[in-house]
């Protein structure tokens, strides 16, 4: 693979824009053919980008220099693309302007070789010739682009740059930096310009300090997720095969494109079709843009809430929206609060036949929701199927008990046997967030071999360290196409998952935490479980209520607390008159009842009574020779004050002689969906609680991944002999340093 060479024009001072451009002293930055997650030279390139906000340094902060950084960037793109054509294209327009705007278009774009245009006379370097209209010409420039670029623009809020710029004296500087930068497509190609945009962002959101998980997927990371959905295809090689690629959170558009990159490289002559959605408009224009400039179809991708605002619910015949493959990295850990109204109420009107029928987690993570509306738009398996791969953190794996929305999601899930596999990824892999991650692969279109099982691999160890790190980017999946001296860990993992095979094993230079030096470990990588091995009933273990009962001073106190007896004295009456009224008779009354109290506790001596049934029998009693006639709350009131829990006390029945559950003892267990639950209460439970019984009523089932808890393996500890030598061999040091400082030779035992 031979380097071509990336000529970026530095700028001399007090010279006109065409000098500028044209007799520039060169920096050269190689830039090598083919994938690459982050080349050096692109990083370079951004970097010298992004070194254009030295001149915004005092009426910008750090967090708004993207502000003027990506539009310009944008901008200074099209205007090299159309550079070429420039003369021909105003030449044309001058005969066709005035006709309807659809007509204007198709022609200029067989003028222009691109999906937009642009009528003004202008372009960067022209506009430094005239200083003191910079500003109004920036706007005029602009504007003379094409509708689909305007809308782009519009979504930066550029106009509101211009003037801050144009106000502080700032604009002509930035745009002549810009207008000496040069990236027209012989020297920064298509797939390079992606990888600018993605670093210009991902330097802007580190300066932002903005959320774990927004913005963008290293490519490495996407590299995967591509070969893990695309690589069992076997149609792919098909003569102009058309295949439809989605991302609801498409963010830049990286996963599109490298899938759009995997198929072409796979057969030139397939036509894949992106779409995507995005709701934060940076992120969203610079997709568009780059559709734009790669020529793609730019309005397939919708700016929206993904949620409320679904952008291919319904096509123009009415159908539902369909695709052959959906990526995603939704973000971690983002609440849906503001959607709520619109997902709860679509939950609840169309149940199965709209998007989150299975289920809603709860608020403050909606990862499984973009996961049911992916579902949503998978292609009947009848009509060819489809294949899913979103990035997840370790929350949807097993957060929520059995009976929860993210449960009955993944009961949903598994039990549809569509979840193909999951891929514990390395820590420390994004550049936002460190935490872990995995990978879902889902199909409604198994193999055979796959069909009722799941594969779940161990990834977390394939990884390189990062010569230099982004953000809280440490790691990386090894790839020698990045690097060659890199192991080829991608292709490691896809051989894992594409051969299915439970129990395949790997060696790992691992650190001994006492030596610190590295130790080969034999670590499995590979386990695939049937379904039902995830489900789980969660059982309701009861145990019998047993009390004692005893009117002392002691227990009569705590009358006085129990809310049925000091509600008595209120009244929620609205006159004054009246409320006072009530309030005096509720006071009797509970005299009353301190009263009853009393001659109980003369007649009974200190007694204590454990049986309800016989200490109840002689309460009544007393309470009908009194004419005080207690009622329901107040004879709870009695109970709870006077009674306490005994294991030596008779069991509490209710009206039918069946045990009273006692709610301090309840418990519950887990019993695992493969298992005979009556079976499992004999062996598990009764031995050590043999008056227990399970509420049937409360059974759940559930479903959780714990992939973490499957790979686990127990280290034990290091023998007391060798623990004792070093604890020696460290006293010894202690001694001979101790020695050093009082001028003895003291050694050890």
């Amino acid at each position: 693979m031979q380097p071509k060479e990336f000529l970026v024009p530095r700028p001399r001072k007090n010279v006109s824009s065409v000098s500028a451009v044209s007799d520039a002293p060169k920096v050269k930055i190689d830039i090598r053919d083919g994938e690459s997650a982050m080349p050096a030279s692109t990083a370079e390139l951004a970097n010298f980008i992004w070194s254009i906000c030295n001149l915004l340094r005092g009426p910008y902060k750090r967090n708004e220099y993207r502000k003027v950084i990506l539009p310009l960037t944008v901008l200074r793109r099209f205007d090299c693309l159309l550079a070429p054509t420039k003369a021909k294209a105003l030449a044309a327009y001058q005969t066709i302007k005035g006709k309807p705007d659809t007509v204007v278009m198709s022609l200029m774009e067989k003028v222009t070789k691109r999906p937009f245009y642009n009528r003004s006379k202008l372009d960067l370097p022209k506009l430094l010739d005239d200083p003191d209209q910079i500003a109004p010409n920036l706007n005029a420039y602009i504007n003379g682009f094409s509708k689909n670029v305007r809308e782009i623009m519009e979504r930066f809020s550029f106009d509101q740059q211009i003037a801050r710029m144009a106000e502080k004296n700032l604009l002509f500087e930035v745009v002549k930096k810009f207008a000496a930068v040069d990236l027209s497509p012989e020297r920064v190609d298509n797939v390079q310009m992606g990888y600018v945009f993605e670093e210009l962002i991902r330097i802007g959101a580190e300066q932002a300090n903005e959320e774990a998980g927004e913005h963008f997927t290293p490519r490495e990371v996407i590299r995967l997720m591509v070969n893990l959905l695309l690589s069992p295809e076997k149609d792919l090689g098909t003569s102009f095969v058309v295949k439809t690629i989605y991302d609801p959170a498409c963010g830049t558009g990286g996963m599109l494109s490298v899938a759009e990159q995997y198929i072409r490289r796979l057969n030139a002559e397939a036509k894949p079709h992106l779409y995507g959605q995005d709701y934060n408009d940076e992120s969203w224009a610079v997709c568009r843009s780059d559709m734009l400039i790669k020529g793609e179809g730019a309005d397939n991708i919708v700016l929206g809430d993904t949620f409320t605002q679904d952008g291919f619910d319904r096509d123009e015949k009415g159908r539902r929206f369909t695709f052959d493959y959906m990526l995603a990295n939704p973000p971690f850990g983002v609440e849906w609060k503001q959607q709520q109204k619109f997902i709860e109420r679509e939950a609840e009107t169309l149940g199965d036949e709209g998007r989150f029928g299975a289920g809603l987690p709860r608020i403050n993570d909606g990862a499984l929701l973009f996961l049911q509306h992916m579902i949503a738009k998978m292609r009947p398996a009848a009509d060819g199927g489809s294949r899913i791969c979103i990035v997840f953190n370790g929350s949807p794996l097993f957060t929520g008990d059995a009976g929860s929305g993210e449960s009955d999601i993944r009961q949903w899930i598994i039990e549809s046997d569509m979840l193909e596999a999951i891929v514990a990824l390395p820590d420390q892999l994004f550049y936002n967030t460190g935490i872990s991650t995995y990978l879902w692969v889902l199909s409604n279109r198994k193999e055979k071999r796959r069909k009722g099982r799941v594969h779940l691999i161990d990834a977390r160890r394939f990884y390189v360290k990062m010569p230099k790190s982004l953000g809280n980017k440490r790691n990386k999946i090894g790839d020698p196409k990045d690097r060659s001296s890199e192991p080829d860990q991608i292709a490691d993992i896809s051989r894992i998952f594409g051969r299915f095979s439970d129990g395949e094993t790997r060696s790992f230079v691992e650190e001994d935490p006492i030596t610190k030096e590295g130790v080969e470990k034999l670590r499995v990588v590979s386990k695939i479980f049937d379904n039902a091995d995830f489900g789980f009933s969660k059982i309701t273990v009861e145990r019998p209520l047993r009390l004692n009962f005893q009117v002392s001073p002691e227990r009569i106190a705590r009358l006085e607390a129990e809310s049925g007896f000091a509600n008595i004295a209120t009244s929620a009456k609205k006159g004054e008159k009246a409320r006072l009224e009530e309030i005096a008779a509720g006071r009797q009354r509970q005299e009353a009842i301190r009263g009853l109290l009393k001659t109980l506790a003369k007649r009974q001596g200190g007694k204590l009574y454990k049986d309800r049934e016989v200490f109840l029998a002689e309460l009544r009693e007393l309470d009908r020779s009194l004419g005080l006639r207690l009622g329901a709350s107040e004879l709870r009131a009695l109970i709870n004050a006077l009674g306490e829990r005994d294991e030596s006390a008779e069991i509490c029945r209710n009206r039918d002689g069946s045990p009273e559950a006692d709610p301090e003892l309840r418990d519950t267990e887990s019993v695992p969906l493969k298992e005979n639950i009556e079976a499992y209460f004999k062996r598990e439970v009764l031995p050590h609680v043999p008056d227990a019984w399970i509420d049937e009523s409360k059974t759940k089932v559930g479903y959780e991944i714990p992939l973490n808890r499957h790979f686990y393996v127990y280290e034990p500890p290091r023998p007391l002999e060798v623990i004792e030598k070093d604890i020696e061999g460290l006293e010894q040091e202690i001694m001979a340093m101790l020695g050093e400082m009082t001028g003895s030779r003291g050694k050890g035992k």
